[in-house]
């Protein structure tokens, strides 16, 4: 497949917003919105929610945005999770498709060590080796696609040592080295500033603003001098104003407000969109000039103009570098074992607590019925379980260790409890839904039977 690189002219998206389940109803009422973003794990090419068909039939353009692809990662791009990428972006009739400058699982065949899965979006060192890595990944993933390829910078907590570009120096040489095509999110750009002191004026002036697809805009919150990235709060107004710093310098192709949980009604959500689209026409009402040919790949030259050359692909020793110190970071995240030289251990530990509540959360949403049978004990209990198991399969998978980890160490007391967890356990561990058949009830029992021994 010929490379699709972000060289050729972008489309002109608009103004829309990220499409949930949640708000479905309410995006389609929405005034004004040009164009929705749809995680494009959540979405069953075969299956799609009549809501997004309806908003195609109107034309309203559905952009699929990833989170599992881990371009950031030491091991190549999974060929399963692109096609699959690669398929939602073809029925949907995408233009571009999205995903993120971040590492989310770590471990395997590369570092002789078990796998282990994140479950959240982590930061990329700046480095040359992790950037010639995520260059030849993103290089791959191009060749796997469709439609061009745009890549997000993500909010971080910490930082990595002995780092040597800033954010912007380091997505101007990747865009530069493979045309890819940025997602310029300003609501991490604040919580680096927050967090790790990153100016966000500086990462503009930094960045190859002609490189750039779309502009995420997303709320949070501040606890305790740290700024945590919830897509669940109303967009602060420092987010907005560097939205209006981004827009006085280029027009951008188009701009999307996220929400993610805690959803307000749809008039409050119309009036975020509103607050965004009068932030960006306040810069650009006072655009400055710009210098367009700071960005070499700002022409509309062809496709293939900055494929790799033949021959210059990443040895597997710097993989395996690379790889070796995202595992100790993951590990001590997700694993308790020590700090890695050089990070911030306080920091560290508000990684680590955010990333265990936000298994439990996932995990009552796509297994809602363990909330509900272990009650109140349900969050303690998860993360309890959290700190001693890591997550090494998806959340689904976790749910099931959960619970067969209860299990085995006879919790909770709650006789009855346990029997509903058993049975919970069993109807979803196998590969289809039990028989009601006699003699397969009665293989049942005496499984039951065993697992009590």
């Amino acid at each position: 497949m010929e490379r699709m690189t972000g060289t050729a002219r972008t489309a002109r998206l608009g103004t829309g917003i990220g499409w949930r389940p949640e708000i479905a109803d309410a995006v389609e009422r929405m005034p004004g919105i040009d164009w929705v973003e749809a995680v494009s794990e959540n979405l069953c090419p075969g299956h799609l929610p009549d809501s997004l068909l309806r908003l195609r039939e109107r034309g309203v353009t559905v952009v699929p945005h990833g989170v599992s692809l881990g371009l950031g990662g030491a091991e190549r791009p999974d060929a399963g999770r692109l096609a699959a990428l690669a398929e939602r972006a073809e029925v949907l009739g995408s233009p571009l498709v999205t995903e993120h400058i971040a590492f989310v699982r770590a471990g395997g065949p590369l570092t002789a060590s078990p796998p282990l899965e994140a479950g959240h979006l982590l930061p990329v060192p700046r480095t040359r080796d992790a950037l010639d890595v995520l260059c030849e990944n993103v290089h791959i993933a191009q060749d796997a696609l469709p439609v061009p390829l745009a890549v997000e910078n993500i909010a971080a907590l910490v930082s990595w040592p002995d780092e040597e570009m800033t954010e912007g120096q380091f997505l101007y040489e990747l865009a530069d080295r493979t045309g890819v095509r940025l997602l310029i999110d300003v609501a991490n750009l604040h919580t680096n500033h927050v967090n790790l002191g990153a100016d966000p004026a500086e990462a503009l002036r930094e960045l190859p603003l002609e490189a750039i697809a779309y502009v995420h805009v997303a709320g949070g919150f501040e606890r305790d001098g740290v700024w945590h990235d919830s897509h669940a709060h109303p967009v602060p107004q420092p987010v907005l104003d560097i939205l209006t710093d981004l827009a006085s310098r280029v027009a951008p192709p188009g701009v999307l407000l996220e929400r993610d949980e805690n959803f307000p009604e749809g008039g409050e959500l119309a009036g975020e969109v509103e607050a965004i689209r009068n932030a960006v026409a306040k810069g650009r009402a006072g655009e400055v000039p710009m210098d367009t040919g700071a960005y070499p790949g700002a022409d509309t030259g062809a496709a293939t103009r900055r494929a790799a050359p033949a021959g210059a692909g990443v040895g597997d020793t710097v993989r395996q570098r690379l790889g070796l110190a995202q595992t100790a970071l993951l590990s001590a995240l997700v694993a308790g074992t020590p700090v890695p030289e050089g990070f911030d251990r306080v920091r560290l530990g508000v990684q680590a607590r955010a990333l265990a509540g936000k298994r439990a959360d996932v995990v009552a949403k796509v297994a809602p019925e363990l909330p509900v049978l272990l009650g109140a004990g349900y969050r303690p209990a998860f993360l309890a379980y959290a700190q001693k198991c890591p997550m090494t399969g998806g959340y689904r998978r976790d749910a099931l260790d959960f619970v067969e980890h209860l299990m085995r160490n006879g919790r909770p007391q709650d006789a009855g409890v346990r029997s509903e967890l058993r049975e919970w356990w069993l109807e979803r561990s196998g590969p289809v839904p039990r028989s009601e058949r006699p003699g397969v009830r009665w293989a049942r029992a005496t499984r039951r039977v065993l697992l009590r021994r």
